[in-house]
């Protein structure tokens, strides 16, 4: 019999597949339509529900590959925690750096999803920004 917990965790992993293998059109599956993204996957990405897919669209178009294997994965209740491996180079434009490098990255993250009715409805990443900097080259934001 399955739990609700195992079913989100099977939801997470459908997501990371997705990524992955770079499907964005098959999000929807995993995500709901208004998620809502804490940590803004994409410098300067609207800050309205649903602007996620678009985050990730523009991950996908920025690395090729982009790949995260997942290290860990525990579910509770709503909430899922994935410690995952991001690896990709940097071949397409990227709001933080729009000419691509060509340099290859891995880094480790955290990922924290909350599910509602089977499906992603807020995520949260905490990720080795300094290593993904110094590995593709770019230069560390300035404050304003």
């Amino acid at each position: 019999m399955s739990t609700i917990a195992e079913d989100n965790k099977r939801t997470v992993l459908g997501f990371f597949e997705a990524v992955s293998e770079r499907r964005p059109d098959d999000l929807a599956k995993f995500m709901a339509a208004d998620v809502i993204d804490h940590n803004k996957i994409i410098h300067g990405e609207a800050d309205e529900p649903g602007a996620a897919f678009d985050g990730i669209r523009s991950q996908l178009a920025a690395f090729d590959p982009l790949v995260v294997d997942v290290e860990e994965l525990v579910g509770e209740d709503d909430r899922v925690v994935a410690r995952v491996t991001q690896r990709g180079t940097h071949k397409g434009t990227h709001p933080r750096m729009p000419e691509p490098t060509g340099r290859e990255f891995e880094v480790e993250a955290v990922w924290i999803f909350t599910l509602a009715e089977g499906k992603i409805a807020q995520l949260r990443a905490v990720s080795d920004r300094l290593g993904l900097f110094l590995q593709l080259g770019w230069d560390w934001p300035q404050a304003d």
